[in-house]
């Protein structure tokens, strides 16, 4: 199986509701297909820092406070932990989905992560972590992208770059497991193309 498994970096804004969509995507495709899925942190906030006008009309820096906390459950506890803080946010303890994420403090509790983590969140000196892994994210494509970003790692490199990144795939509801699976399939016949650059509806 592990000949066949592709490896998808995914990185996230953890307040951008798309973004939530196409995690949900990307976990449903990882119950039937063999993935390994790197949860990664990018911020909507550096993206957007020196734009006169905030497209996300955040005038008050609060989305700062969640991506620099998923920078730090990044750097202490991996991305295995940025997934399951993600999820957090965007669920209730039932498994519901939220209109918009819980509070931070409460997301790290039901991820089983300590406590002290929610303390980066007011702490621009550690924006380090952040900047480091949204910098990787954007040297990994070209142009203005927002997020996600997803970097595609084939099971059988060739003498050719096998790592194919891109900005997206938006949804604007999370599919079922048939179209999930089907998105799945065009997301790699399209990258797979050298020269395609861009689809848009």
């Amino acid at each position: 199986m592990d000949a066949e498994r592709w490896t998808v970096d995914f990185w996230l804004d953890p307040a951008c509701p798309l973004t939530w969509l196409t995690a949900r995507w990307i976990r449903a495709v990882a119950e039937h297909r063999p993935l390994e899925v790197r949860w990664r942190t990018m911020s909507l906030s550096i993206l957007n820092e020196d734009k006169e006008v905030d497209p996300e009309g955040d005038e008050d820096g609060y989305l700062w406070i969640p991506a620099r906390i998923c920078a730090a459950v990044q750097t202490e506890h991996g991305h295995e932990a940025v997934g399951s803080f993600h999820r957090a946010l965007w669920t209730t303890p039932e498994g519901d989905t939220r209109e918009w994420i819980d509070d931070p403090k409460q997301a790290l509790a039901r991820a089983g992560l300590p406590q002290h983590l929610a303390e980066a969140g007011w702490d621009a000196d550690s924006d380090h972590a952040l900047r480091s892994s949204h910098e990787e994210a954007m040297r990994s494509v070209e142009g203005d992208v927002g997020t996600p970003v997803l970097a595609l790692t084939g099971p059988q490199p060739t003498g050719r770059e096998p790592r194919r990144a891109f900005f997206g795939p938006v949804v604007d509801t999370a599919p079922d497991q048939r179209d999930a699976l089907r998105l799945w399939e065009g997301v790699l016949l399209l990258s797979g193309v050298p020269n395609f650059r861009e689809l848009k509806r």
